[in-house]
Order: C-alpha cells, then sequence, then structure tokens
C-alpha cells in the first residue's frame, strides 16, 4: 500500500477546481494536489518533485470541442506517472478518446461519480506507477552515463546537466552545433539516461541519403511500391519503435520528408510508402545540424512549423576551441585509442605538441583532433609525437594568444577555405557553410576580406 506520504497528485484541466468536490475529501487524507491548465505544465512539476511516481488526472471534457487530443498525445509526459481519464458520458464513442485512454491512461472516470470511486481509481493508478518507475529506472554507472563524451571543462558540465534535464522528457531535442563536436554522442547520452534505454537507438544522416531514398529509409516501404521493391522493409522510425530516432543533418531533409516527419510529430503514425495503414510509432525525435537552421526556415529551405516542433528542448554542442583543458585530456585520449596502430608504440607528446595543440584554434572540432592524432600516431618517426607529426608548425600555432583570436582565425581560414572551392562565388559559398549571403558578406568585412584581398581574388560573384 502507497504510503499517505508519498501520494501526490497533478490534475490537468481548464475548469474550476470545485468541479472535482472529491479532491477536497482527497487532500484531507494526505494528498498532495496540484492544477495545472496544460500537459506541458507537467514537465516543471515532476521537475521539482522527488516522488518515485504520481498519479494524474486529465480532464478530457471539451464543451468547445477545440482540444487537439493528438497534441496532448504527443505532450503529456508518462514516465512517473499514472494518469487517469476524466470524460463526460458519450465520449468513448470518440476514436481520439478511446486512443488516448488505451495509449496513455492506466484508467478513466466519467464525470460525475462517487468520491470514493475517484480516490480509488486514483490510488491504484499511483500504485502501478511506483511498481513501474522502480522497475524500468536506468542504472547507468555515473562514470558510463554520457559514454564516449570526454571533458570537464565548464561548457562541457553545463551540458551535461542540460542532457540529464532532457533526458526524462518525450519532449523532441534539437542539439545545435559545429561540425565535428560529437552531436551523436549527445544524443547518444540522452536515449542511455532515459526510461527508453532498453529499446533501439537508430541514427541516421539527412544529409548523407538521397533525396529520392529518403522517405523509404525512414518511413520504409510495401511489397510492390516501386520496381524493385520484392518485399517489405521496415522505415527507421519502426526500427527505432519505444526507443529514440536520431535525425543528424535535419537541415538537409528533403521537403517532402519535411512533412511526413511533421505529421509523426503531430499524431504519432507513420505510412510505409506504397501502403495506406496508419502505423502508431512510439518514437523520441533528436535531431541536430550544424546549419543554421532559423536561417533556413527564412529562405523557405525548412518549414517553419516542423522547426518549432523539434526545438522543444535545445541544447548547444560547444566547440572544441572554447572548451579549455579538455582539448588535451581528448588529445590523451585519442593517442591511447590509436597507439599501437602504427609501426611504433608512441610514448606522448612533445612540449611543442602539446604547446600547438593548445594553441590551434581546431576549426573541425574533436573530429579534426582525433584525426591529426590518429595520423600522427601511424606517421610519426621517433617516439614523442611532434607539432609536425600532427601538421600543426609552430607558425600556425604561434600568433593564436586568446580563445577571441583563435575564433577569429578559424574563420578566416574556413571562409578562405570554402571560397576557393566555390570559385569565389559567394552565394555558393554562403550555402555551403550553411549561413545566409548577407550572413558572409558579414563575416567577411568583419575580418577585413574585401572582393579585392580574399587570396587574391579580383571578382567574388
Amino acid at each position: 500500500m502507497i504510503a499517505t506520504r508519498a501520494r501526490e497528485l497533478i490534475v490537468v484541466t481548464t475548469r474550476f477546481n470545485a468541479d472535482f468536490p472529491a479532491f477536497a475529501a482527497m487532500a484531507a487524507h494526505g494528498w498532495r494536489i496540484h492544477f495545472v491548465s496544460t500537459p506541458t505544465a507537467v514537465e516543471s512539476l515532476l521537475a521539482k518533485s522527488n516522488r518515485k511516481a504520481l498519479a494524474g488526472v486529465i480532464d478530457l471534457r471539451d464543451p468547445q470541442g477545440q482540444t487537439d487530443y493528438a497534441a496532448y498525445i504527443q505532450n503529456l509526459p508518462r514516465e512517473r506517472m499514472g494518469w487517469v481519464a476524466a470524460i463526460d458520458p458519450g465520449q468513448l464513442e470518440s476514436k481520439h478518446i478511446r486512443h488516448l485512454i488505451r495509449d496513455v491512461c492506466f484508467d478513466f472516470i466519467t464525470v460525475p461519480c462517487p468520491d470514493s470511486t475517484i480516490e480509488s481509481v486514483l490510488g491504484h493508478a499511483l500504485g502501478v506507477a511506483t511498481l513501474h518507475s522502480e522497475s524500468t529506472r536506468p542504472t547507468v554507472p555515473e562514470e558510463q552515463a554520457f559514454g564516449g563524451m570526454i571533458g570537464s571543462s565548464p561548457e562541457m558540465r553545463a551540458l551535461y546537466k542540460l542532457i540529464r534535464r532532457a533526458a526524462p522528457s518525450l519532449a523532441p531535442v534539437y542539439i545545435a552545433g559545429e561540425t565535428g563536436t560529437g552531436k551523436e554522442l549527445a544524443a547518444a547520452a540522452i536515449h542511455h539516461l532515459s526510461h527508453r534505454s532498453a529499446f533501439p537507438f537508430v541514427a541516421i544522416n539527412c544529409g548523407a541519403i538521397p533525396q529520392h531514398l529518403m522517405q523509404s529509409e525512414l518511413f520504409g516501404y510495401e511489397r510492390g511500391a516501386f520496381t524493385g521493391a520484392q518485399q517489405r522493409k521496415l522505415g527507421r522510425f519502426e526500427l527505432a519503435n519505444k526507443g529514440t530516432l536520431f535525425l543528424d543533418e535535419i537541415g538537409d531533409l528533403p521537403l517532402d520528408s519535411q512533412a511526413s516527419l511533421l505529421r509523426f510529430l503531430q499524431e504519432g503514425f507513420i505510412e510505409r510508402l506504397g501502403g495506406t495503414d496508419a502505423i502508431r510509432v512510439d518514437v523520441r525525435v533528436v535531431s541536430a545540424t550544424h546549419h543554421d537552421l532559423e536561417a533556413a526556415v527564412a529562405a523557405g529551405r525548412f518549414r517553419a512549423d516542423l522547426y518549432h516542433r523539434l526545438c522543444v528542448i535545445r541544447l548547444k554542442q560547444p566547440p572544441l576551441r572554447s572548451r579549455g583543458d579538455d582539448i588535451l585530456q581528448l588529445a590523451e585520449h585519442a593517442l591511447k585509442l590509436y597507439n599501437g596502430t602504427g609501426q611504433t608504440q608512441m610514448k606522448g607528446f612533445s612540449n611543442c605538441a602539446l604547446k600547438a595543440i593548445q594553441a590551434y584554434a581546431w576549426p573541425g572540432n574533436v573530429r579534426e583532433l582525433l584525426n591529426r592524432v590518429h595520423q600522427a600516431v601511424v606517421m610519426a618517426e621517433g617516439r614523442y609525437i611532434t607539432s609536425k607529426d600532427l601538421g600543426i608548425d609552430d607558425g600556425a600555432a604561434g600568433p593564436v594568444q586568446t580563445l577571441a583570436a583563435a575564433r577569429d582565425a578559424a574563420e578566416v581560414q574556413v571562409i578562405n577555405s570554402a571560397l576557393r572551392r566555390n570559385l569565389y562565388r559567394v552565394g555558393h559559398c554562403a550555402k555551403e557553410l550553411g549561413i545566409s549571403r548577407i550572413t558572409l558578406y558579414r563575416l567577411m568585412k568583419q575580418h577585413g576580406l574585401r572582393a579585392d584581398t580574399v587570396d587574391g581574388a579580383a571578382e567574388l560573384g
């Protein structure tokens, strides 16, 4: 039996509290009751509560008929909660109501009903939620909680804190950050710290799949859907059922796939290519990109409604150049990881290599550091890795004295390289960098890169 001190209730309703007279009696019996007007407000109450589980009433009586029941399903937290639906007589004739009760709630009550019935049903709901929370709580050791993420800088500690807060939620998560910063590791950490950790974590790079194959990769297809479709194939959404789907480089998702993704986020259903059945899939979506999605929305390349659905919780993966001593820690990790892959077992980094590692701007972030250390382990002639082995000579490292200088040097280097690759056509260059043409011109002006001074170019186009 649940102890009186442990009984806590959240009521989601837009009606006057007196509409539920049973709650006054329940409060006298030791229940602590919170009233909120929207399902999304439940998250903040859960974050503040130290209870293993709570009971909940979701009031589905809607005299105006305006309630978006699909949004209720999407936004209603389920971990630690034993939900009971309150409905009017006859509402069970609605398919939306039946699905909501079936998928989310422990039970339902038809209002009005005896006070004793309400308290009894909520007591059972709380008991079941408590048992469920005890059996499904993640047991990830502290030292393994964030998987392959390494670093103890203030920026990373802040990120770890946000990941821990975001993990228990059902809300979609968007991870911003430069290329090579480890956004997939952050997505995996969110999954492993969530109550979905026993189920699949499926990742897909939206920028690596041809546009004409994206729909079938995400949502699957039925036999005969197109030439060569010899049998049914499950898409990434179904493969990730009950788990987490990580959509990397979401900014490259084609517009038709954006529409299908939006429909799933709104309704919780998908359709296979060539099929007609709506398939319910329970998947938490985590997305990431190095592009500026707000600029993509303004340019019409990304749907604004999808952007707001994806960015319910927003995290920022810090660039390597801002992480201080983490850079040396990551370099040592890379050395241990790759040592022995070359002909010589390396003993460590030379002093010049350590200075170069700290001074270099790392425009390619963690991915570039791993690559340079791996190359140095294989190609170095001595027993200690030097700055020359890393491809970072003293001249390249020396001028960088501050974080601001490192950031400026990295931006100049990246812009110059992109301009050369695109034959100094600013429009093409801006598209590659994931920024607007106006932003690129602003950065060029900021760094003194005029049309007649960028690597000697006479015309930028």
